[in-house]
Order: C-alpha cells, then sequence, then structure tokens
C-alpha cells in the first residue's frame, strides 16, 4: 500500500520530494507558467509545516545529460520562495559534495532546491551510482511528480529503491484516486472521449478502455484513419494508412460489444492549417481530394455533445481538432464547454486537453484536470506507472 505524506514521520527528516518543475521559461528565462510549482504547494507545505529538511528535485526542459545554463532550475527555486514566502537555497548541482554539505545543513522547516537532474545521462538511464548519491542525501522519498511518474528514472524508481521511507505528495494523490473513481469504480454510463493526432499514440488506450466504457468518442486527426477505414476519402489530411485494419477490428470490437462508439459525421476542412486560410464544412464522405480535415464539424459537435449529456463519469483525452487556430478550435471548445456544464464526474488528461479546456474557461467547471498527459495515457492503456510501482514496494510503505 502507498502511504501519503501526511502518514509519515517528517519532523527532523531530510525528506528528497520528486516534483515537475519543467515549467515554460521566455528569452529571458522567466517563468511564463507557474501552475506545476503551485499545484505542489499543499505537499511542500505540509512538509515544512511538519518540520521536514526539504530537498525538492526536479528536472526542466531536454538538456540531455549536459549542463546547459539556460535550463537552470534557479528561477524555478526563486520563484517557489516568493510563493512559499521564504528563502529556497539553490544547489549549485544535484549531487557531489558541494549539495551534500547543503543538504545535512538544512535545519527543520527549510528547503533545498536541487539543480536540473537531466544535467545528468544517470537521471534518464536510472544509473545506480547516480541514484546511489540522490538517495544518499535524504532519509523519507516523496513522489509528488505524477507527470514523470510513467518513466523508470533514477529519481523516480532509483530513489525510493534506496530509501527505508517512501510516500507520496497530494498531487499524486488526487491523480490516484480520481483515475480510480473514473476507470476501476465508475458511476455509469462511463464516457471516454479520445482524440489528438494519431491512432498509433492512442491505440493501446483504445483497446483497453473499449470494453470498460458505456460510449467511446473518436476525433480530431486520429478520427480520419477510421473515416478511411470505412471507405471515405480524407483527401490531404493526416492519416495513418497502415493503421486502417486495426481500425477496422476496433470498430468491430465495438460492434460486438456493448459500447457505443461515435465518429465525426462533418468536417471542417481546408486547404492547409494557418491562420485565415478559406475553409469549409463537409459531410465525411464528402471531404474533397485537396482539403484537409481541421476540426469536427457541427453535427458532429451536437451528437458528441449528447452523449456527453447522457453521461455520469467522462474521461478525456486528447483535442478535436486543431485547436490552436481559429477556425479549427470550435469542436475542441464545444466539446469544453459541455464538459464543464456537465454535472458527471469529469477527469481531463494531457496538456494539450488541459490547455483546450483553460481556453474555453472551462478549468474551474471540470472535476479534475491531470498534470500528466503520458502518465495518464499510461493508466488509459491499462498499464502500471513504475514510479507508483516503487513507491508500493517501498521498504517503508
Amino acid at each position: 500500500m502507498i502511504r501519503f505524506i501526511d502518514e509519515l514521520e517528517l519532523a527532523g527528516k531530510k525528506v528528497f520530494l520528486r516534483v515537475d518543475f519543467n515549467v515554460p521559461l521566455n528569452e529571458k528565462l522567466e517563468i511564463t507558467d507557474d501552475n506545476r510549482i503551485k499545484a505542489a504547494l499543499p505537499t511542500i507545505r505540509n512538509a515544512l509545516e511538519n518540520g521536514a529538511r526539504l530537498i525538492v528535485a526536479s528536472h526542466l526542459g531536454r538538456p540531455k545529460g549536459k549542463r546547459v545554463p539556460e535550463l537552470s532550475l534557479a528561477p524555478v527555486a526563486e520563484r517557489l520562495g516568493l510563493l512559499l514566502e521564504q528563502k529556497v537555497e539553490m544547489a549549485p548541482d544535484c549531487i557531489g559534495y558541494e549539495v551534500e554539505k547543503m543538504a545535512n545543513a538544512l535545519q527543520d522547516g527549510e528547503v533545498l532546491m536541487l539543480e536540473n537532474l537531466r544535467f545528468y545521462k544517470g537521471e534518464t538511464e536510472n544509473d545506480p551510482s547516480f541514484a546511489d548519491a540522490l538517495a544518499s542525501l535524504c532519509e523519507v522519498y516523496v513522489n509528488d511528480a505524477f507527470a514523470v511518474s510513467h518513466r523508470a528514472h533514477a529519481s523516480v524508481v532509483g530513489v525510493p529503491e534506496r530509501t527505508k521511507v517512501c510516500g507520496a505528495g497530494f498531487l499524486m494523490k488526487n491523480e490516484i484516486t480520481y483515475f480510480h473513481k473514473a476507470m476501476a469504480d465508475p458511476v455509469r454510463p462511463l464516457l471516454a472521449i479520445l482524440g489528438g493526432a494519431k491512432v498509433s499514440s492512442k491505440l493501446g488506450a483504445i483497446q483497453n478502455i473499449l470494453p470498460k466504457v458505456d460510449s467511446l468518442i473518436i476525433g480530431g486527426a486520429m478520427a480520419n484513419t477510421f473515416l478511411l477505414a470505412k471507405g471515405y476519402s480524407v483527401g490531404k489530411s493526416l492519416v495513418e494508412p497502415d493503421l486502417v485494419e486495426t481500425a477496422k477490428d476496433i470498430m468491430k470490437m465495438a460492434e460486438n460489444s456493448s459500447t457505443t462508439l461515435l465518429l465525426p459525421v462533418d468536417v471542417v476542412v481546408a486547404p492547409e492549417l494557418g491562420p485565415d486560410v478559406p475553409y469549409d464544412e463537409v459531410p465525411v464522405d464528402k471531404i474533397p481530394d485537396d482539403m484537409m480535415v481541421l476540426d469536427i464539424g457541427p453535427k458532429t459537435v451536437d451528437m458528441f455533445v449528447d452523449e456527453i449529456k447522457k453521461a455520469q463519469t467522462i474521461v478525456w483525452n486528447g483535442p478535436m481538432g486543431a485547436f490552436e487556430i481559429e477556425p479549427f478550435d470550435r469542436g475542441t471548445v464545444a466539446i469544453a464547454r459541455a464538459v464543464g456544464s456537465s454535472p458527471a464526474l469529469s477527469i481531463v488528461g494531457g496538456g494539450d486537453t488541459g490547455a483546450a479546456v483553460k481556453v474555453a474557461g472551462e478549468s474551474d467547471n471540470v472535476s479534475y484536470i491531470s498534470t500528466g498527459g503520458g502518465a495518464f495515457l499510461t493508466l488509459l492503456e491499462g498499464k502500471e506507472l513504475p514510479g507508483i510501482v516503487a513507491l508500493e514496494k517501498c521498504a517503508g510503505s
């Protein structure tokens, strides 16, 4: 069983807290969105209020095992300090003598931020010596980084394997709790909405959830492969012809089960993706050869919204179209508003989907927005997350 941070004895202990502070920075190395930092504040405050000597660890960007000054966590340490209204010491590295010295000098209720974990290849490779060095800094390990818990990295699995007392933070607790409510013990009807670019990236999720949900909506460019499988031309649209047979099998599976599979009946097409391009709304059997599908059409929106209204539990991963550019955002925004206005338990997963819900002004109206796209998708595929498995196996859990 996983224990959570409020069940652990933290007073006077050096606590290694893995967070996901992979925040966006502008050219001046200023943080443009600190939501990931704010999401970890309940866990951080709990640790500090209970006398932890807190060592905060994260990655930032993809330095690929090299020290990249532009990807330093120094701006993050500064922002965290402002939010906590206390000083956050910034370590010069994430391992080594100086870091050990700073960690050992921590007093109860103080915070030390380690430098970018991915400055070392040992992080992504789960190198034993790198994991040893990180684990030597602490007595207690807490994971509050759901977004990276699908990766078997040193700070995610290596450190808890070497630490006697482990637990999960409140953000991780929310992710586990809401996903369980949605997929393991849902109030029915259970509706899943899947979108995005490629069937290949969601194939495992589709195959896993199809027998478990009452309805499955498929939109976005990934729907094009299903339309092709139904014998329709999709023009210049993004499509995966090598998965046509797989799409046919999925549609056959739905037919032979009690699951309702909904695909677009009309779409928005344009000669190319871009602002101010001419566009048209056409039935799926009338897609011009010189056009590409960039959004679901109004009839499809109505059909999908009707299905959303029937649901008591909704799980959504992936936009319905190229929502970053008007007018191809209309389908995704309409679905976001329908999910937001639904009284159902609604869980939204994936960076793009969360961003779409925010654009639609529905962030406060959905039950939960997951912080991890890849981790959320891994759970939808029915797979275990290495980070959660590591907590379960930890000797102190």
